[in-house]
């Protein structure tokens, strides 16, 4: 199962990060559509934060996991991008529930 945890702010409710792991098991590899899409959503995102509106965010890929740490986010874009992956990955849970499970975590 992708396990994904996306981290909120409790002062002001703004997404922080998030961290991705696990395999979806709803097919063969190479051939889980669940995992693929997952994925091209993660590193979308990802790239999108870091390389085209080169956001302060620290990214770590250990093959495993994926973990993305928003830095200062003034203006809310990236909380604006990681509610994009949340909202992609919560409905991907809800077609493929034993493969993906979301959830937010309040810091």
């Amino acid at each position: 199962m992708v396990k994904a945890e996306f981290f909120r702010s409790a002062a002001d409710g703004r997404l922080l990060g998030f961290s991705i792991s696990g395999h979806a098991g709803f097919a063969d590899e190479g051939f889980d559509i669940v995992c693929a899409s997952v994925s091209s959503a993660v590193m979308l995102t990802a790239n999108t934060v870091t390389e085209s509106f080169k956001l302060d965010a620290k990214v770590a890929d250990n093959g495993n996991e994926i973990l993305l740490k928003l830095g200062n986010d003034p203006d809310g874009c990236g909380d604006k991008l990681l509610l994009g992956l949340l909202t992609h990955l919560y409905l991907l849970g809800e077609q493929f529930p034993d493969a993906v499970k979301t959830e937010i975590i309040d810091r």
